[in-house]
């Protein structure tokens, strides 16, 4: 007997067409009244209410966008560089006279490069690809859940993923993380095809997209695997021997999909290429499992600016670790609202449906994406390196695919007590969290919270009375009763949305909601405060490794640090104390923030630019990004993104400056860090360059002119 939720989409996918029904497609006319119409057997609120859906998702994501200005200018930067040079292009390097590439690959910097290259480069052409792939990614989800599923449990997944906060934030921004997210429902979109008919095809486009995924963010596109073929090995309508040679097909597809760009570059002749940021040896390799692997997992991350993360519910520089970690106090506002509710529905359906057969689908899609939000939830819950709120990104999708056929599918069975109860619960377990997070800003709207209360209160006591006195809704109190249920649960994030689209957005850690990681898009100077020599905290950072004042490279106030640690960090963080993560007086970037340089600044470094392969070279990547993207000319970037990069060495350097090859060496970034071996390069150079050349101020900003040696 099956337990296959009633709102499971009727009949099963049309069988392939014939040559009639090819030649209707290609009719255009055609092709446009289905496109406005939907399936012949849908009723007719059904396409507008999807046009809408994807209507409002456009809105939400691109209103306003031009206010985030460079947004993640260290990736703008790159953009920059890869729309005026194919070898840029193809690395992902920083400038355009390819020094060093950003420590991603580069799948997520083409697409905006080629919207630049069409468009110009501005802050829209560098945005804009991002909110139209949050809004593909929320067609694509509504599409995969349509598939098996009604109508119903189709809009309301793509509604929950849409306004999930993190999602507003990252579809507005120029992280890597909008395009991966993309790639990976494409990936379980593909997987459900397969699953239909245990089609070889579509299990290896599911390879293909999860592979391109690796060449947006790395390692992180594997944790979905799991779950795409625990559904395909359980699910798929043919013999056990067959779903396992399909899958190895597939794994295959995936290891070609991510493998081609890195093979490239490893076999790339070392001296004609950029350096690969983020690397300690020039290899992509160890970029793949170090810095971008492993080292995220377990804290060791040579050439990072700190890490360790606290095992079992202690503090490390990138927040408390443990099972609970998406609910604090930095992740919690950004993704959470729903994962109570998603828990209980996920239970509550695989348990329902326990015995159904082996290809029941609703089982396989609980399978699918409740093992996405397991995998990707307890990894980024426990992983000890460098985790960032942002990155939460990668659970809305599986959130609001729980959420849409779980919650749709009890309702349809809302007449059996165990679906009731499970409805009430998750109900009473989101509107209880929705208050806990919105008393977390008690002074932003704070007649939200007893709304959310009276909503989900009301949902709740009629259900249960329904359900007491054993007496069915009509179909009218029905309607209205589910209604007040979704607004109960939507209330909290989609203002928690809405705030977050209505802010600017800067830097390289942005963070969703009225509050956060300094503020909703935290701009310059937004403020880490003077330091954390003092054993504060903020959003996961602990003081103590972090001092105020000029800390001798590789110790800190609590002994010397681990290799990839952070010391002497000289002047703190934040607009008073130098420039380690705000800005500096010359308009200089820190460590996670570009600055603006001064006109004269830009015009002094445009003069004769054309004679020099780079106009500038700034210790990190953002204290090169600014000028860059206001001269458009190439700018050098020593070490890399942290400046922590082995790259150039004092030699190579010294070389380049007496080839001439750069104009100016920008001072006072404050990004001349200690932190293990890699710090002593960026130190040893800026140390030569001050003692053999004479600095000057243009528009606030010591510079070098190291075509002009002193005495």
């Amino acid at each position: 007997m099956t337990t296959t939720f009633p709102d499971q989409a009727a009949g099963v996918p049309p069988a392939p067409a014939g040559p009639a029904a090819t030649q209707v497609r290609q009719s255009p006319a055609r092709w446009t009244r289905r496109l406005l119409r939907g399936r012949e057997a849908d009723q007719p609120w059904v396409r507008p209410a999807l046009l809408a859906l994807l209507t409002a998702t456009a809105l939400l994501y691109s209103w306003g966008l031009g206010r985030s200005g460079w947004a993640n200018a260290f990736y703008s930067a790159a953009v920059q560089a890869g729309s005026t040079s194919w070898k840029a292009f193809f690395f992902g390097s920083s400038d355009a006279s390819s020094f060093i590439t950003v420590d991603k690959p580069p799948a997520s910097l083409w697409v905006a490069e080629i919207f630049v290259r069409l468009f110009g480069l501005n802050s829209w052409s560098v945005l804009v690809p991002q909110a139209l792939e949050g809004v593909a990614a929320v067609g694509v989800l509504y599409a995969t859940i349509r598939r098996w599923f009604s109508p119903g449990a189709a809009l309301l997944a793509g509604a929950v993923f849409a306004t999930t906060p993190v999602a507003v934030l990252m579809f507005r921004f120029n992280n890597p993380d909008s395009l991966l997210v993309l790639l990976l429902v494409l990936g379980a979109y593909a997987t459900v095809r397969a699953v239909e008919d245990a089609s070889t095809r579509w299990i290896v486009w599911a390879g293909v997209f999860v592979g391109f995924g690796f060449l947006a963010k790395m390692m992180q596109t594997f944790l979905v695997v799991p779950a795409f073929a625990l559904t395909y090995l359980l699910a798929a309508p043919t013999p056990l021997r067959r779903r396992i040679g399909q899958l190895l097909l597939a794994g295959v597809a995936m290891l070609v999909a991510a493998g081609w760009w890195v093979a490239a570059v490893e076999l790339w002749p070392k001296s004609s290429r950029p350096y690969i940021g983020g690397s300690q040896n020039n290899s992509v390799l160890n970029l793949i499992f170090g810095y971008n692997g492993f080292g995220r997992l377990n804290g060791n991350e040579a050439g990072s600016v700190g890490g360790m993360g606290g095992a079992g519910g202690t503090g490390g520089r990138w927040g408390a670790t443990g099972l609970t970690r998406m609910f604090n106090s930095e992740m919690g506002g950004q993704v959470s609202w729903l994962i109570p509710a998603a828990l209980i529905l996920l239970i509550g359906g695989l348990a329902l449906g326990w015995r159904a057969p082996r290809t029941d689908r609703t089982r396989a899609a609980l399978a699918l994406w409740g093992g996405w939000l397991l995998v990707t939830g307890i990894t980024l819950s426990l992983a000890q390196g460098i985790i960032h709120p942002y990155y939460t990104v990668a659970l809305a999708p599986a959130i609001g695919a729980v959420t849409g056929i779980g919650g749709t599918g009890l309702w349809h069975r809302r007449g059996q007590f165990a679906a009731s109860l499970l409805l009430a619960m998750a109900l009473a377990a989101t509107t209880a969290w929705a208050y806990v997070l919105l008393s977390r800003t008690p002074s932003w709207h704070p007649w939200l919270r007893p709304l959310v209360l009276l909503l989900g209160g009301a949902a709740i006591v009629a259900l249960i009375l329904s359900l007491v006195l054993s007496v069915p809704l009509a179909r009218r109190a029905a309607v209205v009763m589910a209604a007040v249920s979704i607004v109960a649960g939507a209330t909290g994030p989609a203002a928690y949305a809405v705030a977050t689209a209505s802010a600017a957005h800067t830097g390289a850690i942005p963070s969703a909601g009225p509050t956060g990681f300094g503020g909703p898009g935290r701009g310059p100077g937004g403020g880490f405060g003077g330091g954390f020599a003092g054993g504060g905290r903020m959003n996961g950072f602990t003081g103590g490794g972090f001092a105020g004042g000029n800390t001798p490279p590789g110790t800190s106030p609590g002994g010397p640090t681990a290799q990839g640690g952070t010391a002497g960090l000289a002047g703190g963080f934040g607009r008073r104390g130098g420039a380690m993560f705000g800005r500096t007086a010359g308009g200089l970037g820190g460590l996670l923030d570009a600055g603006t340089p001064s006109a004269a600044l830009v015009t002094a470094l445009k003069a004769d630019a054309g004679r020099y392969t780079w106009v500038a070279a700034a210790v990190g990547s953002n204290s090169a990004a600014g000028v860059q993207l206001a001269t458009g000319d190439p700018v050098m970037a020593i070490g890399g993104f942290n400046g922590t990069d082995p790259t150039p060495t004092l030699t190579q350097f010294q070389g380049y400056v007496s080839q001439r090859k750069i104009h100016y060496f920008i001072g006072g970034s404050g990004m001349g860090m200690g932190g293990g071996q890699p710090s002593g390069t960026a130190s040893a150079i800026t140390a030569w360059v001050q003692q053999n050349f004479s600095q000057t101020t243009i528009g606030g900003t010591t510079v070098y002119d190291l075509t002009t040696p002193a005495g």
